[in-house]
This record gives C-alpha cells, structure tokens and sequence, in this order.
C-alpha cells in the first residue's frame, strides 16, 4: 500500500512542480522544479518499496 502512496504523491508533486515552473515569478520556478524533483524522488522510492516489498 505504501509504494501506490509514494507514487501518488510524487505525481502530484511533479505536475505542482511543472504548473510552478510557468509562473512569471523565477522564485516560484525555481520552487517548481525543486518540487518536480522531489516528485520523481518520490516516485522512485514507490518503485523500490513495490520491488522490496512495503515492509521497509
């Protein structure tokens, strides 16, 4: 359950990064695609606990 979790999250962390990252503000850009980062950081950590099993 946690990995489908982790991979919600981190999608709705990538597109709030992207839609940042069309503002006018380059502060708020630059908070954009720090978000997307974590988005897909989260994504991957999702990967890796359905590989490994939820437990860890």
């Amino acid at each position: 359950m946690g990995e489908l979790i982790d991979k919600i999250k981190g999608n709705a962390n990538e597109l709030a990064g992207k839609i940042k990252q069309h503002s006018g503000d380059p502060a708020t850009r630059d908070e954009g695609k720090a978000q997307e980062l974590k988005g897909k950081a989260q994504q991957l950590g999702g990967k890796v606990k359905g590989a490994l099993g939820d437990d860890i």
